[in-house]
């Protein structure tokens, strides 16, 4: 009952975030390029592409972990992303460059904080990729370790 719990509190928070963070993008897709371009780290023939792709890319996983369909790899999907971000805000944190987040919208500089948010926020994804592994740990089963949800 405990895990059914944690499933779907990690599912709501990461579709919130997910969701949100994709729509405050899209409200804002200039502000959102000049971020990206802010992070020194891609040519400036693809910030605009990114800045059009991200935001949707991330309304969509959210709206996957709503609905519910292969949750482990949307989820596994949701982690990656999340790693990625973490790894360009701390590169670019460690590179000494003064740029927004552009996380939730404009106006939010990468400091240990964003890093350290973003690292919290992959803890549900982890756990709804592992889920099953967990499960099956926890209940003392090996044999049904690989079933999906």
């Amino acid at each position: 009952m405990k895990l059914r719990i944690l499933h779907w509190a990690s599912r709501i928070l990461l579709a919130f975030v997910f969701i949100y963070s994709g729509y405050t993008k899209l409200r804002s897709p200039l502000q959102f390029a000049s971020a990206i371009e802010g992070y020194d780290l891609i040519p400036s023939s693809l910030v605009l592409y990114v800045a059009d792709s991200l935001p949707w890319i991330e309304v969509a996983l959210g709206l996957l972990l709503l609905v519910g369909l292969k949750i482990r790899y949307i989820a596994a999907g949701a982690a990656a992303l999340l790693g990625f971000f973490i790894v360009i805000l701390a590169i670019t944190y460690s590179r000494g460059i003064e740029a927004n987040c552009g996380c939730f919208g404009v106006g939010e500089p990468i400091s240990p904080l964003t890093i350290a948010r973003d690292a919290l926020f992959i803890l549900p994804a982890l756990f709804l990729t592992f889920e099953p592994w967990i499960g099956s740990h926890l209940r003392g089963e090996t044999a049904s370790a690989g079933k999906t949800l």
